[in-house]
């Protein structure tokens, strides 16, 4: 197996971020400092650490934890800069979750962490073609034309951008608490299939709108529900259902 889907098996971290770590010198196999990418262990016989930490491939249970993450948080543990962070938003006991993909400062909406690095590669690589729904409020109303272009798909710096765009018709029950219709702006509903730094964003500017609140609502079947603002929950039974799913490639 690969050194990087046992660490992430394991639920140390997901396969890119333990690359991440292989490529820092973090990680030992049989006491031995590794950094070479790709390499083949045997999870039965080879003893791995992380920082020193043995790392059991016997992993049973993942935590699944869902948060309604705030504008004016990142999702990272710690910020050079001391912008807040949506680990002040959860219990310590859980700040050894990493969040699955990413939000930037001012977007709000699901943020998913867990311990599960099986979950996380197949959420955030693009090959497996899992949605991620946005509901987008930009500044006045948006014309067909422009809607058009959307759907066409939007040549950016780092080449065609594309998403499933629509009108957000009625906002459903459970959101309407932070969520609220106002006629003089547009609520739009993107969904991708990727997850380009800043992408909805930018794809709004190169077509002419300004992006007013930017709110993240599904992963794949797992969405945010009656989550307030700043409110987390553990996984329930229909999202861990979902989950699993996901997990087993369905």
């Amino acid at each position: 197996m690969r050194l990087n889907k046992f660490l992430a098996q394991a639920g140390v971290a997901s396969r890119r971020a333990a690359d991440r770590l292989i490529a820092a010198g973090r990680v030992k196999v049989n006491g031995r400092v590794v950094r070479e990418m790709g390499l083949q262990i045997d999870p039965d016989q080879d003893k791995v650490t992380v920082d020193g930490k043995p790392v059991s491939a016997h992993r049973k249970t993942f935590t699944y934890l869902l948060l309604n993450k705030p504008p004016g948080y990142i999702t990272s543990r710690k910020d050079p800069e001391g912008r807040r962070t949506i680990y002040e938003l959860i219990p310590a006991r859980y700040h050894r979750l990493h969040p699955v993909g990413r939000l930037d400062f001012q977007s709000e909406g699901l943020v998913l962490l867990t311990d599960d690095g099986d979950l996380t590669q197949r959420l955030t690589h693009p090959s497996y073609q899992h949605e991620k729904e946005y509901w987008v409020q930009v500044a006045g109303q948006v014309p067909d034309v422009t809607l058009h272009k959307l759907r066409k798909g939007v040549r950016l710096e780092d080449g065609l951008a594309r998403a499933r765009v629509r009108y957000l018709g009625k906002i459903p029950p459970q959101q309407r608490f932070w969520i609220q219709p106002d006629p003089k702006h547009a609520w739009l509903v993107f969904v991708l299939h990727e997850g380009r730094n800043r992408q909805i964003r930018r794809m709004c500017q190169a077509v002419g709108l300004r992006v007013r609140r930017l709110v993240r609502v599904r992963i794949d079947d797992i969405a945010i529900g009656d989550l307030k603002p700043g409110q987390w929950r553990l996984a329930s039974k229909r999202q861990l259902k979902a989950i699993r799913k996901i997990r087993a490639g369905k």
